[in-house]
């Protein structure tokens, strides 16, 4: 590219930064009018100075016109700056400044040129002093847009010069290479002002763009590039806000993965986070220009959708299913589903946290009862919410030791009916509320923080009434997932059963697939901890989760408790089937099977004839405090029927 072509393009702004141009046109539309109105009064003066001196046309009627589109251009300007211009506008407005410009310059300069033949040495000075000016003038008021300055400059002083020193007058001769001499000087003050100008403009763009990208990344997540949690609320509010002043719906929807936590354990955090990454783009694709979803931590989504419940529940429902198709992750495989819970306007006063809250609600309920579908915050919700509320607070002010008692339920050998252990059940009387069902407040301890407290309460107390147990009959207790994962509780467990003199073998330490996912790593560490004490571990509820066989594989298990489904399943051919099956797995690990739920003669006859070893239900006999259980027993060896003989 030639010199002239990358003068002309820069002449013309051609290749000018948008940033740049809109910087110098909001200079220049604060100074253009001041250059206008300068030249109208000093237009005004010479034509007052030469007023009889030359043709009334040249003093009355070409100043008039100039004054004139002067004035005009003025306020043209004056009202731009009431509107906003940027972009290609502000590039098109300044090109034509530079031509309309040049062409007001060259009228001007026609004039007063020939203004200067007339009236005497000191009204010739004047007009001298007029073009001085006028360069002045239009270097300073254009500084901002050195392509119309130096125009401008070049149309107006070349002509002076030019028509000065053809005169042979010595003294306009000074005068005017005196002009030159500050014009160039000038010239290149406006130019290094320029060159500034622009350096800092593009200081400024580069700024506003780094400030947008960390913006960005302090509104987004990193792994999954959906908004965080920080921009999800924010925007969520504002949504709110404007959907309840016009009357509309919203819904903001929670989702929550299922079999994530197994997932990363068994394949690897760096799995884990790919998988994320690829929910994140389901998530968008379902969600795209129709709603707002983000990360908002681990494998928590959230979502806000404006319209009806129905739109809401129809595109939660498509989030869903779009999670439970299995994601191809290189060599591997992976399912894992999801699970939502929604909390719309109509049901929930406040902001978003409101509605988060009935939502995050909605997600547990989901999670509990309707596993991989979408549950709708009710009224009945919030009569549950108000509801665990008090249990919870009556909970925080309860006496332990006190209030809570144990239970027993007893565990039988399938072959001859003797009585093997004993499971221990949590049992709370409030004073305040009454009998509070275990499925109710275990929860609500753990969601407070107290369950480690009263896992040592019910231990203890459980610890105390094993001198009422049949000689070799074992304690079986129950460890919360938070419990598990809490090193002090588990180091304080075995303190506990240190001090009470009991032989750690006599104690079986019920765990759930949810209290080993919760932290495999963690709880594989606590569950050989306690081993090494000699207490014996069970797994809990066998069959209900998605991993236990991967996990009776990995963890030192010695007992397998099969879920009650499964016994209540046998009355049906497949049924029998597939309890057979379990059985003859546990077997084939060589662990223990005890069946939960065996309510009828019929159900332990088939487990006797798989093979089962222990069993527990209705059958044999209720949950009972102590007292009882020493009246069972006594009755049991008075000779009252075993039920291996029913």
């Amino acid at each position: 590219m030639t010199a002239m072509t990358r003068f002309s393009d820069w002449f013309w702004l051609k290749s000018v930064d948008p940033a740049l141009a809109n910087a110098q046109y909001g200079e220049v539309q604060g100074q253009i009018p001041l250059l206008y109105a300068l030249l109208s009064v000093n237009a005004v003066a010479v034509a007052y100075t030469h007023h009889g001196a030359a043709p009334a046309w040249m003093t009355v009627w070409v100043p008039a016109a100039l004054v004139a589109i002067s004035t005009v251009r003025l306020f043209t300007w004056t009202r731009r700056s009431e509107r906003s211009v940027a972009g290609a506008e502000a590039i098109r407005l300044l090109r034509r400044t530079i031509l309309l410009g040049s062409f007001i310059a060259l009228a001007y300069i026609s004039w007063s040129l020939k203004l200067g033949q007339y009236g005497n040495e000191h009204q010739q000075t004047h007009v001298a002093i007029f073009i001085a000016i006028t360069v002045i003038g239009c270097i300073f008021c254009l500084m901002h847009l050195p392509q119309a300055a130096l125009a401008i400059t070049a149309i107006v002083t070349l002509p002076y010069l030019g028509y000065y020193v053809s005169s042979g007058d010595a003294v306009y001769n000074a005068i005017g290479f005196n002009i030159l001499l500050v014009t160039l000087v000038m010239i290149r003050v406006l130019l290094n002002s320029f060159g500034g100008f622009n350096k800092l403009i593009r200081s400024q763009a580069e700024t506003e763009r780094l400030n947008g990208e960390i913006t960005k990344l302090a509104h987004t997540d990193m792994l999954t590039d959906l908004p965080n949690r920080r921009l999800f609320f924010s925007e969520a509010d504002s949504r709110v806000e404007r959907c309840r002043k016009a009357g509309q719906e919203l819904a903001l929807g929670v989702i929550d993965l299922d079999r994530f936590k197994a997932a990363n354990d068994t394949f690897g955090h760096l799995l884990g986070d790919q998988l994320l990454e690829a929910v994140g783009g389901r998530l968008r694709e379902v969600f795209k220009c129709r709603g707002l979803v983000a990360r908002l931590g681990g494998d928590e989504f959230a979502f806000v959708v404006e319209g009806d419940t129905a739109r809401s529940m129809d595109l939660a429902g498509q989030a869903c299913q779009a999670l439970s198709e299995p994601f191809p992750l290189g060599d591997l495989t992976v399912s894992i589903g999801a699970s939502c819970g929604i909390a719309t306007t109509a049901d929930i006063p406040g902001g978003s946290r409101a509605l988060y809250d009935g939502a995050d609600y909605a997600l547990y309920k989901a999670k509990s009862e309707r596993r991989g579908f979408v549950t709708l915050y009710s009224p009945e919700h919030e009569r549950r919410i108000r509801s665990d509320r008090d249990v919870e607070a009556a909970l925080l002010a309860a006496d332990l030791n006190a209030e809570m008692a144990v239970h027993f339920q007893p565990i039988a050998c399938v072959a001859d009916g003797r009585i093997m252990a004993f499971e221990a059940l949590a049992r709370w009387d409030s004073p305040r509320l009454g009998r509070v069902p275990p499925d109710t407040f275990i929860p609500l301890a753990e969601r407070a923080g107290i369950i480690h407290r009263l896992t040592l309460a019910l231990l203890a107390k459980a610890l105390a009434c094993m001198e009422n147990f049949p000689a070799g009959a074992k304690l079986s207790f129950n460890l919360s997932a938070h419990d598990l994962t809490c090193h002090e509780t588990v180091v304080s467990i075995m303190a506990l059963v240190r001090r009470s003199g009991i032989e750690p073998s006599r104690l079986i330490m019920e765990l759930t697939e949810t209290a080993v996912i919760r932290d495999f790593d963690t709880a594989d560490a606590s569950i050989r901890l306690l081993r090494s004490l000699g207490l014996q571990i069970a797994l809990d509820d066998f069959g209900t989760g998605q991993s236990s066989l991967s996990y009776l594989h990995r963890l030192p298990i010695d007992k397998v408790k099969i879920d009650r489904s499964f016994v209540a399943g046998s009355r049906e051919a497949a049924g029998r089937e597939l309890l057979s099956a379990v059985v003859a797995f546990c077997k084939s690990m060589r662990m223990r099977c005890i069946a939960e739920g065996v309510d009828d003669a019929s159900q332990l006859a088939f487990l006797r004839s798989i093979g089962c070893d222990a069993f527990q239900g209705h059958l044999l006999a209720e949950p009972m405090p102590i007292d009882e259980v020493v009246t069972w027993r006594r009755r049991r060896e008075l000779g009252a029927t075993e039920p291996s003989a029913r």
